[in-house]
């Protein structure tokens, strides 16, 4: 950074503690400046950040106070635990209240969002009591920008003490609203938050209630963006852990398409989220039924390929091995084509995914002719691998489908010349 690029640093700095006017622009310059150089972001943090954490003050005007958090916003990326340990947090908070103007409520609400990005700000941001605020600015008496809201929402909800705080502020039905809005960006970021809420258990059944399910199935059609698609999957994937849930949203129609999100053309996330959801939804036995009835079973096979992220390939594997346990299903899944790539996904170092395709291999080599493939298709040495694995859900994953192939004759040779039995031996012994 040039000798006069540090030299107006310190002038904007110092033009923060002048007349309204130069405080004004001068917070505005700093906050536009931020977006540049990293080098003089850098300087400008360490040069301005206590100064303007007082002008959040209430001694300031308003449009003072809305540049000076413009300014912490786009600083607090890189320094959001200095911004927090200045004491910018509480102002901020008050900010958020109905005696501010709009743009006033909608800088602290975006730099409050960017300081969540810090585990420790979630919890000092709900301390401050800026929760009921931020709700209230979801609601149709606010003129402020609800995505900037549900912005720092979507942050705070990563913290599961908030997600009751949030809940009980009132968040539920505004969010429930807002997935029929028809604002660039909002109904993602409102089914970003539903999703994170949905997390504890009776939010799920208070998120359903509000008459969540409709609008999210609607949202996975092919008028709305790859990101909605994702959230709203991700929220359904969510919702689905409740029993009652899981019925009520196969009941509208999810399951046609979320199965289409799955194909060719979709984003990696929207099929990731897509496959959680059918996984989810298909531990319910007649979902089952439907999904495979749906034509779900080729392109969750297809997402098995190598082309595939980690994310995808747990999320199918997951949907697969639920899938499994019905015998028909067990016949088409394999012809597929599944079952080589199952094998190879034994070897894979993401976590979970190793264990879910040994899982569906022992479901599928119930089937004898299964049994028989899966052998061929050189299973039975990464599954003794697997046996000593570090992770016990690995292993049991593992001897679960080492037992069900060693019903076929040949298999148990090849599984003991495979040396499985010392490590089943041990394995026995620390179960019991």
């Amino acid at each position: 950074m040039s000798a006069l690029s540090q030299s107006t640093i310190w002038m904007l700095v110092r033009k923060l503690g002048g007349t309204v006017r130069e405080k004004k622009r001068a917070a505005e310059t700093l906050a536009e400046l931020c977006d540049g150089n990293p080098d003089i972001r850098a300087a400008i943090a360490a040069a301005s950040i206590p100064a303007l954490v007082q002008l959040l003050g209430s001694r300031s005007q308003a449009d003072v106070q809305e540049r000076a958090a413009g300014a912490l916003m786009n600083l607090a990326d890189e320094n959001a635990v200095n911004i927090a340990a200045a004491g910018a947090i509480p102002p901020l908070e008050q900010l958020l209240g109905s005696g501010s103007p709009a743009g006033v409520q909608e800088s602290a609400a975006g730099a409050l969002r960017s300081l969540a990005w810090n585990a420790e700000n979630t919890v000092t941001i709900a301390a401050a009591g800026a929760i009921p605020p931020l709700v209230k600015l979801l609601g149709p008496d606010s003129s402020a920008d609800v995505f900037i809201a549900t912005g720092a929402l979507v942050m705070l909800t990563q913290d599961a003490e908030n997600t009751v705080t949030i809940a009980a502020a009132g968040a539920i039905p505004l969010l429930v609203q807002l997935l029929a809005d028809t604002s660039l960006g909002v109904p993602a970021k409102a089914a970003s938050v539903l999703m994170n809420l949905a997390v504890n258990a009776e939010n799920a059944v208070t998120i359903a209630a509000a008459g969540a399910i409709p609008p999210l199935v609607q949202l996975l059609g092919p008028g709305t963006s790859p990101e909605v698609q994702s959230e709203a999957a991700g929220t359904l994937a969510k919702l689905a852990d409740n029993a009652e849930n899981v019925v009520t949203i196969a009941a509208p129609g999810a399951i046609a398409p979320l199965m289409k999100l799955l194909r060719r053309g979709s984003a990696a996330g929207v099929k990731a989220k897509a496959a959680e959801a059918l996984w989810s939804l298909a531990w319910n036995a007649e979902n089952a039924v439907m999904i495979a009835a749906a034509g779900a079973i080729s392109p969750l096979v297809k997402l098995l390929g190598p082309s595939s992220s980690a994310g995808v390939h747990f999320n199918a594997t997951g949907a697969l091995v639920v899938l499994t346990p019905d015998t028909e299903n067990t016949v088409t899944i394999a012809a597929a084509g599944a079952i080589p790539l199952l094998v190879q996904l034994l070897a894979d170092t993401s976590l979970g995914v190793p264990a879910n395709a040994a899982q569906a291999l022992m479901n599928l080599a119930v089937n004898a002719e299964n049994a028989v493939t899966i052998a061929a298709a050189s299973a039975i040495p990464p599954l003794v691998q697997l046996l000593a694995s570090t992770s016990p859900h690995v292993q049991q994953s593992a001897a679960g489908a080492s037992r069900s192939l060693a019903d076929n004759a040949e298999n148990k040779v090849t599984i003991a010349t495979a040396g499985a039995i010392p490590d089943l031996v041990q394995l026995l012994g620390a179960w019991l």
